[in-house]
């Protein structure tokens, strides 16, 4: 018998009935067998390599991609039997409109008959109570396509058990991007172009009371403080900072008059030590609220003022007490004021995934012996997330490929590789 005749044979075999009860009686055992240790809950797959199976095969590449969704519907079954709650397909990247025309058409007009035949016979989603999600920029798809794609949302939107992410067409630099911009809405708000005061700060006031964050004479106001902060004088020795007001009104040597309240504050730092010598200083004369040039310049070189607020001490009498300024209440948030632009984090720009509110993938594998994530979930694949890069081609992917990943992942993570 030739070589041409074994592949038929061992298809034809593996067909028959005795074969196929004897396949599915092993693979439940293997699946039951997966179920006693952890399970991933987020698996993300790069479905690559059907073109390549396609020539390998001597097949319309068209050939190749409806062989690969064979192929997702047989691993897709294994997930939702095994417990994983999400899947996350590449289906259709944004840069595949760069492929000739006759094939992305043929990639279109594929994708709009397995969704189709998925609101149709949609069996296995229902069986699992599987929830299909779209993710990707709409607009960029064919009315015909986006009418199967809502008829197939639709279908399952009442399911609430396992979901399928599909991404068509996606990237992830458009997710992040999007993202970016729907945070920076949020945050900014939308309205007018009223101005008011928050906290000293200048904020965007629109019509319904919301205030935005962001503005351009916000910006020029921290930037105007920023440089007058750099261009004050420097503290001197004292640790207190030389102020204009304090050179104006200070004691000069002709015996200038100070204000009663100011004397009787001189009069009482005059008593505390010296941060030179911890020796107190002599007492400063005082005549009629006056004080001399050599204890203001005594003063000033050599006396710490002691700021302790419960030091009743050092205080000095009510009648010669500056006006103490009563305390300013706190500002109380808006109702409808936006968050503050600087706190933003990570996790208001993994709300804005379209993703969410899916976990981070646990495991991700890709086909074809590519070693790259071709612009696929770069936001949300972390420390853990296991990256498995198989050398075999998408429509070859099975359940004995991928059973040994499943059990490498089960050890990883006993092991504590997938503790974050």
């Amino acid at each position: 018998m030739t070589s041409l005749h074994l592949p038929r044979l061992h298809k034809w075999l593996l067909s028959s009935p005795p074969a196929e009860w004897a396949i599915s009686q092993l693979r439940q055992l293997l699946i039951n067998a997966l179920k006693q240790g952890p399970i991933p809950q987020h698996i993300a797959f790069v479905m690559d390599g059907n073109r390549r199976f396609a020539r390998k095969n001597r097949i319309e590449a068209i050939e190749g991609h409806n062989q690969g969704f064979e192929t997702l519907a047989r691993v897709l079954e294994v997930c939702y039997q095994t417990g994983v709650h999400t899947v996350t397909i590449y289906a259709f990247s944004t840069e595949n409109f760069k492929r000739p025309k006759y094939e992305v058409d043929a990639l279109m007009e594929m994708a709009r008959t397995k969704l189709a035949q998925l609101s149709q016979h949609g069996e296995l989603l229902q069986r699992y109570g599987a929830r299909i999600r779209i993710l990707g920029q709409r607009e960029l798809v064919t009315p015909e396509v986006l009418k199967a794609v809502d008829d197939a949302v639709g279908m399952t939107e009442g399911n609430g058990g396992a979901v399928l992410n599909v991404c068509f067409p996606y990237t992830s630099r458009d997710e992040i991007t999007a993202a970016v911009r729907g945070t920076v809405e949020e945050f900014a708000g939308a309205g007018g172009e009223g101005e008011v005061i928050v906290d000293g700060e200048a904020t965007r006031e629109d019509g319904g009371g919301r205030r935005r964050g962001f503005s351009e004479r916000t910006i020029e106001r921290r930037l105007s403080t920023l440089r007058e902060e750099s261009t004050s004088p420097a503290p001197d020795a004292t640790g207190r900072r030389q102020r204009k007001e304090s050179t104006q009104d200070s004691a000069s040597t002709n015996g200038d008059t100070l204000h009663p309240s100011s004397a009787a504050i001189a009069g009482n730092i005059s008593q505390q030590p010296s941060t030179i010598d911890d020796q107190p200083p002599p007492q400063a004369p005082t005549t009629n609220g006056h004080l001399s040039a050599s204890t203001s310049s005594s003063f000033s070189s050599t006396t710490t003022l002691n700021h302790d607020p419960l030091n009743t001490s050092n205080r000095s009498s009510p009648a010669s007490s500056p006006p103490q300024s009563a305390p300013m209440e706190p500002h109380r948030q808006h109702p409808h004021d936006p968050p503050n632009p600087e706190s933003i984090t990570a996790a208001h720009l993994s709300r804005r995934m379209y993703t969410h509110p899916a976990p981070a993938p646990d495991l991700l594998i890709r086909t074809s012996g590519v070693e790259r994530l071709s612009d696929f979930m770069l936001w949300q694949c972390h420390e853990s997330t296991c990256i498995r890069f198989l050398k075999c081609l998408w429509p070859e992917f099975g359940l004995l490929q991928f059973l040994p990943v499943l059990v490498e992942w089960q050890w990883w993570v006993r092991n504590g590789g997938g503790v974050g």
